[in-house]
């Protein structure tokens, strides 16, 4: 398994606020009307202050009148216009949340969908957890970002760019203040931005991984108990916690230091420009209700300023999170089919492979100049100890792979030149890891061909020996597995998939391992039913129980990647060679 941390290429900020532009852009209308609340609703705060400016001049302080005709009034003015800024600002969250809601389900399908374009060897690289999280967490973190952070980052620019515009109007000379401050702001934040953005990765990435390790946990409960190994268990785990608590712990206690730090600066502004204002308040050279506008438009000019630093850890947290999605939406899909690909019709199950050669991604060969043949009908069994790539042969077979040099032929067509979609339909495929998902039996046996009848499915389930069973559940065919079938037993698991190849009207069958899960006397009806699935087709077995290969037309001894040997059940055990050996250990291990 490779780590997420080997996987952090980020790109820049830039492309990924593109990136999440280009989603926001397809709802173009309602990013408009967001934007113009965003306007109506700040430039309505904004005129507030210059308001209550003009309240105070109506006091005429030192004349000892009160114009309270135009305190009311400008009073009033203002109380209306925070109360349709307050209504637009409540409209414009509702408005957000569900614009947000939008991305989030368009990234989140993005990323599923990709899912489906993935090679197997994806999959393979990375946990289960991790990819979940990706989908789940990241997105998440995505969409609350984009449903505050945005809203604030717009009403901000607005905020401090009609606050400048105002306070010029009233009195430029103490726009000199900000001239020290607000550089300041922006040199620390952009300072600590540098240091708390890898930490923000980290955070995603520990997360993943613990997702991923509790995900196998979970998987793996019934092993751990078997094994007494809940305290290791707990142990890992906590190790695990305490990495992910500590990366979320150092991303947001230098992040949260950001907000304070520039708050700081901008009070130390608000008092110099206290200061200022009385100074020339003093001199005559402004009046109080200026000063007094002017002190409530730099608190609203430094206030986006103080919120946007704080914005700004949020960002962090969802940039690293859309970076990890991203990835994951770039990842290269599976090859596309050669131009020229041709569809497998009515393939009649002649397999050949011809001097094949394979290792995963790049790495030491686990197949070396393979070569077999399976005529149509043939049942060809492949055994071999543990890592002597049976598996692989199966992999090459359906294109789950491609091989690193030689040739694989169905009906004489090299499969590199026919499309992936038709190769695979052509082969029914049972694995050792039974696949079920929560949904009725019918559902789970009719995934194999679309618009099934009920006749087809029970036939298939008798063929596999599990129709009984069906039928003596509480509802039948209609009963609802749980997820994973946790709540039959593994051999009845194994027989449901069984019967889900079955129903497929294929001319060639791959069982991995697929009768590893089941006991003695099933084995048994299974081994029947295969009988007559397998006639008039092309069947590979690859089996570690040697007992379910004796039937076989061809037994194939694969070691290091190689047939080591070749011939019928007979012929090998008189040869007294490898396979002789693993099967006397197997029945010398049974009797003991």
């Amino acid at each position: 398994m490779i780590s997420t941390d080997e996987k952090i290429t980020a790109p820049a900020l830039k492309t990924v606020l593109a990136r999440l532009w280009k989603y926001l852009y397809r709802y173009k209308w309602l990013l408009a009307a967001a934007f113009v609340m965003t306007l109506a609703g700040n430039l309505l705060a904004l005129a507030g202050p210059r308001l209550s400016g003009y309240a105070i001049e109506a006091l005429e302080p030192g004349k000892g009148r009160v114009d309270f005709d135009k305190v009311f009034y400008y009073c009033a003015v203002m109380a209306v216009f925070y109360a349709v800024s307050a209504l637009l600002s409540y409209a414009l969250s509702l408005l957000m949340i569900k614009l947000s809601q939008k991305v989030a389900y368009t990234i989140r399908e993005d990323a599923f969908n990709k899912l489906a374009d993935l090679p197997v060897g994806y999959f393979d690289r990375f946990q289960t957890g991790d990819i979940i999280s990706r989908i789940t967490y990241d997105v998440d973190v995505i969409n609350a970002s984009l449903s505050s952070d945005l809203i604030q980052l717009s009403a901000s620019v607005i905020t401090v760019v009609g606050s400048l515009a105002m306070m010029l109007t009233i009195s430029p000379p103490m726009l000199l203040v900000f001239a020290l401050t607000v550089p300041a702001s922006i040199l620390f934040t952009k300072y600590r931005t540098k240091k708390v953005k890898p930490l923000f990765k980290e955070r995603s990435v520990k997360l993943g991984e613990l997702n991923g390790f509790v995900e196998e946990k979970i998987s793996g409960q019934k092993t751990v108990k078997a094994y007494n190994a809940e305290e290791t268990m707990k142990s890992r785990f906590e190790n695990k916690n305490d990495l992910a608590v500590e990366a979320y712990y150092r991303a947001e206690y230098l992040g949260s230091m950001v907000g304070p730090s520039v708050n700081f600066i901008n009070n130390i502004s608000m008092a110099m420009v206290s200061v200022l204002g009385t100074i020339l308040y003093l001199y005559a050279m402004i009046s109080i209700g200026d000063v007094s506008a002017f002190i409530l438009y730099s608190r609203k000019f430094s206030g986006p300023i103080n919120e946007a630093a704080n914005i700004v850890t949020d960002l962090q947290s969802a940039v690293a999170a859309a970076e990890r999605v991203f990835r994951l939406i770039d990842e290269k899909p599976e090859p596309a089919d050669a131009p020229d690909a041709r569809e497998v019709e009515d393939p009649q199950g002649d397999v050949a492979l011809e001097d094949v050669s394979f290792g995963y991604n790049g790495g030491p060969q686990v197949i070396r100049h393979l070569s077999l043949e399976a005529k149509k009908g043939a049942l060809v069994a492949i055994v071999g100890p543990t890592g002597a790539g049976k598996t692989t042969i199966v992999n090459l077979l359906m294109r789950f792979y491609d091989a690193d040099s030689g040739v694989i032929r169905l009906d004489g067509l090299d499969i590199r030149g026919v499309t992936r979609k038709s190769l695979r339909l052509s082969y029914a495929l049972v694995l050792q890891d039974t696949w079920l998902f929560e949904a009725s039996v019918f559902d789970n046996i009719a995934y194999a061909k679309q618009g099934a009848t009920r006749q087809e499915v029970e036939d298939a389930a008798r063929l596999a020996g599990i129709h009984e069973f069906i039928a003596g559940l509480p509802k039948g065919y209609d009963t609802v597995l749980g997820g994973d079938g946790s709540d039959i037993s593994a051999g009845q698991k194994q027989l449901i998939t069984i019967a889900r190849a079955m129903l497929m009207d294929t001319s060639l069958l791959i069982l991995d391992e697929a009768t590893s899960s089941v006991d003695t006397r099933t084995e048994l009806q299974v081994q029947a039913a295969m009988k007559k699935l397998m006639r008039d087709k092309t069947c590979f077995v690859i089996a570690h129980r040697l007992s379910t290969v004796r039937e076989a037309d061809t037994i194939l001894v694969v070691n290091n990647g190689e047939i080591v040997e070749q011939g019928s059940h007979e012929e090998l055990l008189e040869h007294g060679g490898m396979y002789a050996g693993l099967f006397n250990a197997q029945f010398d291990g049974c009797a003991g």
